[in-house]
């Protein structure tokens, strides 16, 4: 299980009735692979952080990893759904394109993203009363490709 968060489903009988979410504090528990682009990498090319869009490393990487995992767990809630590569080591739409976020993203660069004028906060999705967020890029099967939102 992933120290960021982790899905799955439970049920009665033994039959998997209810996918769940869970999702760490990012600051808590591994901000170098929780909080990344918001906090300094643990692994990899030691480019700075980015700012959170919302001024709170902790929240704004708990985002990331909610984002992800809910997709994860929409597409494949119960192990039997869409995900890439082995059903014995699957790798699920969010997961596939670890640490894309914009285009032109590889390895320690969180790709080409929109910056707020006002906090100077990296964001690629705008939710209610113009609040500003940064979530993973998504596998496209069609494509093959990670398809950011930007």
């Amino acid at each position: 299980m992933s120290s960021c968060g982790s899905h799955g489903a439970v049920g009665s009988d033994g039959a998997a009735s209810a996918a769940y979410v869970w999702v760490g504090n990012s600051m808590a528990q591994c901000p170098g692979q929780c909080a990344w682009p918001f906090h300094q990498p643990v692994y990899g090319p030691q480019s700075p952080p980015l700012v959170a869009p919302n001024g709170d490393v902790g929240a704004d990487g708990m985002v990331i990893n909610l984002a992800g995992l809910l997709a994860g767990a929409v597409t494949n809630p119960f192990g039997g759904g869409y995900f890439v590569g082995d059903a014995l080591a699957p790798v699920e739409v969010a997961a596939a394109c670890a640490g894309v976020y914009g285009k032109g993203a590889y390895p320690g660069y969180a790709g080409e993203l929109p910056v707020d004028s006002a906090t100077g906060g990296s964001y690629n999705v705008e939710g209610v009363n113009g609040r500003k967020f940064l979530v993973p890029a998504m596998f496209d099967p069609l494509t093959s490709t990670c398809s950011p939102v930007v």
